[in-house]
């Protein structure tokens, strides 16, 4: 088949070649090829439409197709030569189809855009990419239940301005931490359902006047539908955007676990062991067991957080419709999805190594007044407002603290003198397990709430 030489789609419009600087700094190959397996996947869906409406012959049709699937292969073998010169992920796999096959190659373009076809690649690779961060999140859930399971009755301090609160279990802490990947993966669906709609035959802004079925190209590449208005279509990148977002807030949230690893694996708390395979050691200090890990999500956190504002700063002046600022959005969402995934990763692998220090956890919860609450309620029970009954502890309380004493450890007659109310069955009341024990509700810390919790999000996800 007679070859013909490959020249830019806009060619017959300029008398003089791109400046070579410009060349190389209008290209966006280096990243977007990364693209190529939805780019030739779009192709195909537009070709078997093309061919179905009488466009293209089903010779033609055929021969596209056969192309693509050759390049594809010839890309994941490693054997294609990715050009700088012809821009982007689309020119360069058009440029060799046109090479293989000749100029039935150059009629693929027909009733399309780049405008459309990077807003259905980018639709098709986040959609991909979304169902595999999911994943990532439903085996972090299970390596958290699996350790809540192990420490549903282990006793620990829980935390208000990083001030002894109330006695609460590790397991639920951990179970907290999972609340908040629950309510991650939903918004991953939710933003899911609204990306997967199909741009294509939105053309460059204002659809075609080709009779193309949008339908049709919509089902084969699993949209739910296509997009309604094409001006709108191809300048759209709310779901990227939206996507960052609920990538910025599981960030923000492994931060937030990341945080507490570090305190807990400190000297000064000792909660927790973490396994030597997450952490690394000082170049100058020997003793030195550095939770580097945990450290670099925290960090990374930052990272997704700037690409969420890089994101709606390249939206925010844009004109209706695609602007060349556009090109710019792949980078910050590539590096989203592969930092997120491997935070998500590295975490779930972390947690089954990680070992608690049990009589440390315990020996925390007894320091702070951690059962005052419960002394309060024990009050209000017998009849005092809680108001008055919060005053009374309090001066308890103060009693405890000058004398280097924790409030459960007060003997009786010493609680006596705050009210005659308090009797013996207090002693059982201040105890941390009898706090734990008596939040047995839905949400709270007793260890049956806990292990009901547990049970039921191993029932919705499975594992």
């Amino acid at each position: 088949m007679k070859q013909t030489p490959y020249l830019k789609p806009w060619a017959g419009r300029f008398n003089e070649p791109t400046d070579v600087f410009v060349e190389a700094f209008t290209a966006s190959v280096d990243w977007d090829k990364r693209l190529y397996s939805q780019d030739i996947q779009g192709s195909i869906a537009h070709a078997t439409m093309l061919a179905q409406q009488g466009i293209l012959s089903t010779y033609e049709r055929d021969a596209i197709i056969n192309g693509l699937q050759r390049i594809k292969e010839r890309i994941e073998q490693g054997t294609f030569q990715w050009s700088p010169s012809l821009e982007d992920v689309h020119m360069n796999i058009e440029a060799a189809l046109i090479q293989d096959i000749g100029d039935i190659g150059k009629k693929l373009h027909t009733g399309r855009s780049r405008n459309d076809q990077v807003a259905t690649d980018i639709r098709l690779y986040l959609r991909e990419e979304i169902g595999l961060i999911r994943e990532e999140i439903r085996l972090l859930r299970l390596a958290l239940l699996d350790l809540a399971t192990e420490e549903v009755a282990t006793i620990m301090p829980g935390f208000t301005h990083l001030q002894t609160a109330q006695p609460i279990t590790f397991g639920y802490h951990l179970m907290a931490w999972q609340a908040m990947l629950a309510r991650d993966d939903e918004r991953l669906l939710d933003c899911s359902k609204r990306l997967n709609q199909s741009p294509l035959g939105a053309a460059a802004l204002a659809g075609t006047s080709y009779p193309i079925d949008r339908d049709y190209t919509a089902s084969l590449l699993g949209f739910t539908g296509p997009t309604n208005n094409g001006l709108d279509t191809v300048s759209d990148r709310d779901f990227a955007i939206e996507f960052t977002a609920v990538s910025s807030i599981i960030m923000l949230h492994l931060s937030r676990y990341a945080e507490e690893l570090i305190l807990w694996s400190s000297q000064q708390f000792n909660f927790i062991q973490l396994a030597d395979s997450f952490c690394t050691g000082s170049s100058i200090m020997p003793q030195k067991k550095n939770p580097d890990v945990p450290e670099l999500i925290r960090g990374k956190s930052g990272r997704v957080f700037g690409h969420l504002m890089a994101l709606l700063t390249l939206m925010k002046g844009q004109p209706l419709a695609y602007n060349r600022d556009n090109q710019e959005d792949k980078e910050p969402l590539f590096d989203t999805v592969d930092t997120l995934k491997s935070c998500l990763h590295v975490f779930a692998a972390l947690i089954p190594e990680l070992q608690a220090n049990r009589e440390n956890m315990y020996a925390a919860a007894q320091r702070g007044h951690a059962t005052a609450t419960d002394l309060a309620d024990y009050l209000v029970k017998r009849g005092i407002p809680f108001r008055d009954a919060h005053k009374i502890v309090g001066q308890a309380v103060a009693h405890a603290e000058r004398n280097d004493i924790d409030l459960a450890a007060l003997d009786l007659a010493v609680l006596q003198g705050f009210s005659p109310l308090i009797q013996e069955d207090v002693l059982q009341i201040l105890t941390l397990e009898g706090s734990i024990a008596a939040r047995n509700h839905v949400g709270g810390t007793a260890p049956q709430q806990v292990q009901e919790a547990i049970a039921h999000v191993r029932k919705q996800i499975g594992g």
